[in-house]
Parts: structure tokens; C-alpha cells; sequence
């Protein structure tokens, strides 16, 4: 690791570290959603007095609790409240079935619930199926019999009440999707959340006092944690926050009208809003920077965008394990089409299936070395061991490094295809799809034929349904051998409305691989 900032100290606790940073902004705009907001002085208080709250109802240092929690005020308040009293939160995603809460429920031995009132009648159907009994607290409505409101109407721990923790004392969970099994619990510590702010938010994001900060990705992703909570208030900067889901339509309405400065989306929405006719011109927007991740960002979607928008979209990669990104382009020295270079502290490199480095140019495994990994999987030893090897944390993906520096995407460790003995990356058949004029959306899989070889096949959504499939299908083969190796195109092009995709976004390959 080549940087030169400071670790935190040994005992360190995240939420105290971020109430002093702002103790002076207490006037200050810190948050505000789609109901209300709330400035520094009023969230130092709020955090102080969930703790307090959550500590009378019994808890204790160490305890898991649920976060089912839209992006309003509530969920930072509950979030930091939890860090201050040593309690550890584990926010999860919003848009999963019971089931998926039930597991999670056993799985963290959670002590305590508290979920946003929308999402109440599928917590309680998840606690029947895993046959808990849980208490149960409800943001967003007062007239709840145990409301987050009445949890937080307590005296409020003192400025120096806060859980005196080790930096790298377990501090909160986080899910991973879950896309091939049951999801992971990532086990993040206090000192995390610090180095990614250290390393990327200021560094490479150049977040500021002034900034109005505004992301899609929610709260209880990785990517939305940092964008809307640990950068924004490492350096007293405001958040928006939007509960409902990220539209182009609702994005746009809270850019024109909020004035945000910088915004983080994933490629799936940045691909909508350039195909939305709302598109708002560059004189009613404010953005200095914009950050994509989740996904490769398409060559085409970054520069249209950046053209559209006035400012750099900067392409990056984070993991859950990680905590956020990096790996990533930087302002001023973007290059589309590829995920930039190391971000400043952090080490990559790519290996062959044997373990031995990859030449420039050539696909590897991509591992990542950093100050903010996190420590296991929560009682998956086999797993933990496979993923977290030695200062090295194995990310899954494929990952090739061109020569100047950059790192070009070639796909997840299982989604690489061998076609005709050669390696196929899906990534990069989809980005040259995607720079056809037709091309809405497309995903690439590879199936075997009735020999039992794989081809390629391509799933596109059409920007216009009422193309003739026949044509356009022989125009797009032969639009991808102009830019491609001859044994890349796609065998086969199928038309459909829509990919299916997981709840951030990500499109479900081996969906598509099943049909």
C-alpha cells in the first residue's frame, strides 16, 4: 500500500469520528429526503439519542440488528446510532422476498428489526416463515405501537457515550447479492468506512463542503453506503435522498429541482436516461462529476453521457467486500470503455488460473489488496478462505490491463466463454453491441449446441420494437465483426422487451443462460 494517510487510531469509532468532524455545522444541511430534512446538529442529536434508545430496549454491544430501510433521514439516524452504541447494524436490501429476510434474520441473529412502514407486511411475513419472534420497530409512522420516533424520544447518550471500539472492531454487515447461492454476510469493521472516504471519496470523488451529493444506488448497497453517508459527511457536504425507485423520470426531477453536484448511478440507468426524451438540457443541470459502478459502463453510454451532461462520468469497481471502489478513472484522465487505474492505497493484480501474473493485454483474475476489505464471511469459513487469501481479497472477476495502464472489464470468473478453443469475454461483445445506433440494452451468454460446443448467443432490446428482426439481426452480426475478432459475434440474436436483472440493477446472465 502506497499511501500516505493516516490510519485512524487504534480505538476509533466511526459515528463519534463523523459527529466531531461536524460538530461546527450544526446549522448545516446534512439531509433531506423526499418528506423532510434535518441538519448536522439535529442528526448529531438523533444519532446520540437512537443509541440511547436502542440501548434501553435491551441491547447490547456487539448484537446484530435489521435495517429494512428506504433512503429517508431515518436510515443514517439508525445506521450511526447503532455504530455509537458498539450495536452492529446490518442494513439490507429493500426489494427482496420474505424468504430472503427470513434467511438473513437467522442467519445474523438479529435482536432487533427496524424497517420503514411500506415494508412492514413483508418483515412480518418473513419473521412467520422463519418462526421468530423479533421486535419489530417502524420508521415513518408515529402512530406505530413501537415507532422509530418513540425509540428515539429518550435522553440522548452524551457527546462522550459513545462504545469505545478498535478500529478494526466488527462495526456493521453488508449482504452480497446473493446471485449464485444464498447471500454472504461481509463483516466490515469501524476503520473501513474511514479508508474508503481516505482513499476515494476525497481523493478521487474531490468531494467538498459544498457539494450536494445525490445517488440511486440505495443506502443499503455498498456503493450507496459511501456516495450518501461515509463521504458526504467526512467532509460536512449534504445528501439527497429519494425513497421510490430511481427512474429516469424521478432522477431527472430531482436534478433540475435539487441542483445536485455530484451523482452516482449504475449503467442500467444511465443507459435509460439517454434513451429518455426528458433528458434535461446541460443549462438546467449543475453536476461537476458523476460516478458509475455495479457494472461495466458501456464505452458509448460514458461518453454520451459526459457530452449530455457537461462533466466526467466516472466508470469504477467496488465489492461488497471491498466496501467500495477500487479501481477507477479519474477526472480528467477518463478513458471510456475501460474501469481506469488503482485507486491511490489500494493494489491490483491479475492472475492466471494457476496463480502466475497475467502479460499486458492478456485476461486474469483480478485480485484486489486494501485497507478496507473486509474481515469474513459471517460463518462461511470455506467461503471466507477462498475469498480473503492472505492480504488479498479474490473479487471474481476477469479483468484485462491494456497498455497504458488501464484495466478493461472481460466479465465474471464464470461468465468468461470459450468459443472455437478461444476465450470469449461477454463484456466485450455486449460493448460492441451496444455501440450500434439500434441497440438498447444486451446481454451475451454462451450455450451449448447440439454437439455440445458453446456458442455465442446475444439477447438485444431493440430502442425501436417495431424493427424487422430478420434485418436487423444480419446488421448487428455484421456490425460486430467490424470491430471484433471474427470468432467474438454472436452465433445468435434474440429479440426480447426487457433482461432480467437483480434488484441493483445487474443483469442475470445465467437467467438467460436457463431459458
Amino acid at each position: 500500500m502506497h499511501t500516505t494517510h493516516r490510519a485512524p487510531p487504534e480505538r476509533f469509532n466511526f459515528a463519534r469520528h463523523l459527529l466531531a468532524l461536524n460538530s461546527g455545522r450544526a446549522n448545516k444541511l446534512a439531509y433531506r429526503d423526499d418528506q423532510r430534512e434535518i441538519n448536522y446538529g439535529e442528526l448529531d442529536l438523533s444519532t446520540r439519542r437512537c443509541a440511547a434508545g436502542l440501548m434501553r430496549r435491551g441491547l447490547h454491544a456487539e448484537q446484530r440488528i435489521l435495517l429494512v430501510m428506504q433512503d429517508t433521514v431515518d436510515m443514517p439516524v439508525a445506521f450511526l446510532g447503532a455504530l455509537f452504541a458498539g450495536i452492529v447494524p446490518v442494513p439490507v436490501n429493500t426489494l427482496l422476498p420474505a424468504d430472503n429476510y427470513a434467511y438473513m434474520l437467522r442467519h445474523s441473529d438479529a435482536k432487533l428489526i427496524i424497517v420503514s412502514a411500506p415494508l412492514l407486511p413483508v418483515v412480518k411475513d418473513a419473521l412467520a416463515q422463519a418462526r421468530l419472534h423479533v421486535p419489530v420497530v417502524v420508521a415513518g409512522d408515529d402512530h406505530a405501537e413501537h415507532s422509530f420516533s418513540a425509540l428515539l424520544d429518550t435522553v440522548p447518550l452524551p457527546v462522550d457515550g459513545y462504545a469505545d471500539t478498535h478500529a478494526d472492531q466488527f462495526a456493521f454487515w453488508l449482504y452480497s447479492s446473493g446471485s449464485t447461492g444464498q447471500p454472504k454476510g461481509a463483516v466490515h469493521s469501524h476503520a473501513n468506512l474511514y479508508w474508503t472516504a481516505e482513499l476515494y471519496g476525497k481523493p478521487v470523488l474531490g468531494l467538498r463542503e459544498d457539494d450536494l451529493v445525490f445517488s440511486a444506488a440505495k443506502l443499503f448497497f455498498a456503493y450507496g453506503l459511501g456516495n450518501s453517508l461515509t463521504f458526504p459527511l467526512s467532509v460536512g457536504a449534504s445528501v439527497l435522498l429519494m425513497a421510490e425507485r430511481p427512474t429516469p423520470a424521478a432522477v431527472f426531477q430531482r436534478l433540475t429541482k435539487h441542483q445536485p453536484t455530484v451523482f452516482y448511478g449504475v449503467p442500467t440507468l444511465y443507459v435509460a436516461m439517454l434513451a429518455s426524451p426528458e433528458f434535461p438540457p446541460r443549462s438546467q443541470l449543475s453536476l461537476r462529476v458523476c460516478a458509475s459502478a455495479g457494472e461495466a459502463l458501456p464505452k458509448d453510454v460514458g461518453e454520451k453521457f459526459s457530452a449530455l451532461a457537461g462533466c466526467d462520468l466516472l466508470d469504477g469497481l467496488g465489492s461488497t467486500e471491498m466496501l467500495h471502489i477500487f479501481l477507477s478513472n479519474h477526472a480528467g484522465k477518463v478513458k471510456y470503455g475501460t474501469t481506469g487505474t488503482p485507486v491511490d492505497g489500494y493494489q491490483v493484480e491479475l492472475r492466471s488460473e494457476q496463480g502466475h501474473p497475467v502479460r499486458t493485454g492478456d485476461v486474469g483474475d483480478l485480485y484486489i489488496k486494501g485497507p478496507s476489505s473486509a474481515h469474513l464471511y459471517w460463518t462461511q469459513r470455506e467461503k471466507s478462505i477462498n475469498t480473503f487469501q492472505g492480504d488479498w481479497v479474490k473479487s471474481g472477476d476477469k479483468y484485462l490491463m491494456d497498455a497504458d495502464g488501464y484495466y478493461i472489464y472481460a466479465g465474471r470468473s464464470d461468465d468468461m466463454l470459450k468459443v472455437s478453443g478461444q476465450y470469449v469475454s461477454p463484456i466485450e461483445v455486449e460493448s460492441a453491441l451496444m455501440g450500434h445506433e439500434s441497440v438498447l440494452e444486451c446481454a451475451v451468454v454462451g450455450k451449448p449446441d447440439d454437439k455440445g460446443l458453446i456458442k455465442t448467443i446475444a439477447y438485444v432490446v431493440l430502442r425501436d420494437p417495431s424493427q424487422q428482426a430478420q434485418h436487423i439481426e444480419a446488421e448487428l452480426k455484421a456490425y460486430v465483426k467490424t470491430r471484433l475478432a471474427p470468432h467474438k459475434y454472436p452465433r445468435e440474436i434474440i429479440f426480447v422487451t426487457d433482461l432480467p436483472k437483480t434488484a441493483t440493477g445487474k443483469i442475470q446472465r445465467f437467467r438467460l443462460r436457463e431459458l
